[in-house]
């Protein structure tokens, strides 16, 4: 296991602006706030998205595309650096009207109503590439 004590700089809440990009609202604020990394929460419910599943056999990433209103139950993740570019690296669980539950990576997602928290942290984590895994992973 790698670890290292990060230094939190600061708290956020935030509502998403209707008809946005879900993850790109949750890494405009943390260019907002000038953070490059940092750990976030969010609830809310989005018009449609793009959800991404990593096949661990094929080592790559399979898309899902739900073309229907969903309410985000939860969703976690972590902001860092990936390729120089802050990424907000952004896990689901959604659900359908029927309460059926979907969950992965929102790739993009369009906001219908969105409540974000976000605990910036000091020191910046960049994601580097893990030949274990074939993912692109911090520290």
């Amino acid at each position: 296991m790698n670890y290292r004590e990060v230094t939190v700089t600061g708290e956020y809440v935030a509502r998403l602006e209707t008809g946005a990009d879900w993850r790109a609202e949750i890494e405009d604020l943390a260019r907002e706030v000038d953070a490059e990394a940092g750990w976030f929460t969010a609830i809310g419910s989005v018009e449609d998205a793009e959800v991404w599943f990593y096949d661990q056999d094929d080592r790559e990433y399979q898309s899902v595309d739900f073309e229907e209103p969903l309410e985000v139950a939860a969703c976690v993740g972590n902001v860092s650096l990936l390729d120089g570019e802050l990424f907000a690296h952004t896990h689901a669980v959604l659900s359908r009207r029927s309460g059926q539950a979907l969950a992965g990576h929102i790739n993009t997602a369009t906001v219908f109503a969105g409540e974000l928290y976000f605990r910036a942290f000091e020191e910046p984590l960049t994601r580097e590439y893990d030949e274990t895994t074939a993912l692109d992973l911090w520290l």
